[in-house]
């Protein structure tokens, strides 16, 4: 969050400066354009408990937590309603597994395999700075979990299902673009930060032995080309 501030608070204070007056109706930036992304996308989720709603096993009050981060390609596909003001979504998935950090041995698998599809919509507000444009903006999400087991250290207590609920959050993001030339080329740096939770079920039979609330909050850095057109 302190990052995103950062970058939003100094996007601000570049827009200030006399570099606005840039020509914003140049031919690379119409209202109208579309622009896609090619990005490398560090997720990196916090994945600890908050609440213990049922414990059939009586698992330690102290259990927590960490979900791994992740690496992977997206897409990202943007509207210029304005020649500042844009639409984004992007597409992607990403997989991660739930592990403790405390309360059970460091390391015990209770999620294996979530894959996660993160849809994401958000409205961004550009900078016209000549060779850099940053951005800030802000939008929603809906957290989809494609496909979810049980974890190898669940296994021994009997679990035979897993359920991660599917839930809506919001995310703010900042970053910036860097044109190359004028044929619409680009490089794009971009940082989120989501704020969502999930309800994690775990099923011996047909009979609910754990329910757990967990905040993901992800971080998503990502880095890539853009082609503007």
């Amino acid at each position: 969050m302190k990052t995103l501030l950062m970058l939003g608070g100094a996007a601000l204070a570049l827009a200030a400066t006399p570099a606005m007056a840039q020509d914003s109706g140049s031919e690379t930036d119409r209202a109208g354009d579309i622009q896609f992304k090619l990005l490398a996308t560090a997720v990196l989720p916090d994945g600890k408990i908050t609440d213990i709603n049922v414990n059939l096993p009586r698992l330690p009050a102290t259990l927590q937590t960490k979900a791994n981060d992740n690496v992977v390609p997206t897409l990202a596909v943007e509207w210029f309603v304005t020649d500042n003001v844009s639409i984004e979504t992007i597409a992607g998935t990403t997989q991660h597994d739930v592990d403790t950090t405390a309360g059970l041995a460091a390391g015990a698998e209770l999620v294996s395999d979530a894959l996660l599809l993160p849809a994401t919509v958000t409205a961004k507000y550009h900078f016209d700075l000549g060779g850099v444009k940053p951005y800030v903006g802000g939008g929603v999400a809906y957290f989809m979990w494609l496909s979810d087991k049980p974890g190898a250290a669940t296994l021994p207590l009997g679990v035979t299902d897993t359920d991660l609920s599917d839930e809506f959050g919001f995310a703010l993001q900042a970053g910036f673009d860097v044109p190359l030339g004028d044929k619409g080329f680009g490089l794009t740096f971009d940082a989120k930060r989501y704020f969502i939770d999930t309800t994690a079920r775990w099923y011996v039979g047909n009979t609910l032995a754990i329910e757990t609330e967990h905040k993901l909050d992800p971080w998503v850095l990502s880095a890539g080309v853009s082609y503007r057109f």
